[in-house]
């Protein structure tokens, strides 16, 4: 049951601006919370959308990718106030930006994010993230591929490395790969230009990958170099 809220019979005046904006945000939670806006898969909306995390609601971007099936979608948490620059900073201070690409349940989408939600997240009660919020990481790849250098579209990827569970080990590979292509991306391989780039780990393509994990990427370049040359 909803109770509502009322002054005290003996405080003088009108309702001071702190108290009305208190009672204006939680009317705007009630108004959020009776009236989700529904998220559809595959709508392509740019839109952030609202997510459980335990008894808490979080919003969230969503990410291409890692199409594990259509009960999974690929976001990132993000601090309530985004994308105000205090916001980054305080996030960063609660834990938000140490969670990359997340696999979340789409049973755990509230709807798309509106402003009502803010109260009900970590950040709006000092919270720091969890350390567990109930998804798995999200999967990364790297992709190494040969285009025309007359700037026309034919070309093909000659190499897909993944899955990377962690940003920052897709990253450290990248700047590997980058390192050794830098000065030779027009002289590798005659009327091409070889080129790399970050992007999501597509799981129902899994069987056209080379997991990083078991080679030196490197190598696989070079390997992948001289098998287009020949």
């Amino acid at each position: 049951m909803i109770r509502r809220l009322r002054r005290c019979g003996h405080a003088p005046g009108a309702v001071s601006p702190e108290d009305q904006a208190v009672v204006d945000q939680f009317r705007e939670m009630l108004t959020a919370l009776r009236n989700p806006e529904p998220w559809t898969p595959g709508t392509g909306s740019a839109r952030d959308i609202a997510v459980r995390v335990g008894p808490f609601v979080e919003r969230a971007h969503t990410r291409p990718g890692d199409d594990h099936g259509p009960g999974l979608i690929a976001v990132t948490l993000v601090h309530p106030d985004t994308p105000y620059a205090a916001a980054y900073l305080h996030g960063r201070q609660l834990g938000y930006t140490e969670h990359d690409w997340l696999r979340c349940p789409t049973t755990s989408i509230v709807g798309y994010w509106q402003p009502g939600y803010r109260q009900l997240t970590h950040a709006a009660n000092g919270l720091h993230l969890p350390d567990d919020i109930g998804m798995a990481p999200a999967h990364y790849a790297l992709y190494i591929e040969a285009r025309k250098r007359d700037d026309r579209h034919d070309g093909y990827t000659l190499l897909r490395l993944g899955p990377y569970t962690q940003t920052r080990h897709a990253q450290q590979e990248g700047d590997r790969l980058a390192a050794a292509l830098d000065g030779r991306e027009n002289s590798l391989a005659p009327g091409y230009r070889i080129t790399m780039r970050f992007g999501p780990f597509n799981v129902s393509d899994h069987k056209l990958f080379t997991d990083p994990s078991k080679t030196d990427v490197v190598a696989l370049l070079d390997t992948a170099v001289r098998s287009m040359r020949d």
